[in-house]
């Protein structure tokens, strides 16, 4: 049970580090005669942009060295990685 609370808190961390994509759905419902019946529904694709804290919360759980003394160039390879990794989970959940 532990382990898969941690999973999750990892999957999301990860996923809020790199930034995704996500639905918001409006649905606008009226009233006629005692029963609602939808008129309106509309669907927005919105980018969640990357979080700098969940990065540095994520890239400290990795690296062996503190995150304060890698360089841009380790960070950046350290971000594409996570990028890889969420992209490949967000197949696996497509596909089930």
């Amino acid at each position: 049970m532990k382990s898969d609370l941690q999973s999750k808190i990892k999957k999301a961390l990860t996923k809020k580090a790199v930034g995704y994509q996500t639905k918001e759905i409006v649905e606008e419902y009226q009233d006629d005669e005692g029963i609602l019946k939808l008129t309106k529904k509309r669907v927005t694709k919105k980018h969640i942009p990357p979080d700098t804290q969940a990065a540095r919360i994520v890239l400290e759980a990795m690296e062996e060295a503190p995150i304060e003394n890698m360089t841009d160039e380790e960070l950046e390879a350290e971000k594409q990685k996570l990028i890889k990794i969420l992209k490949e989970e967000n197949d696996e959940e497509g596909e089930n």
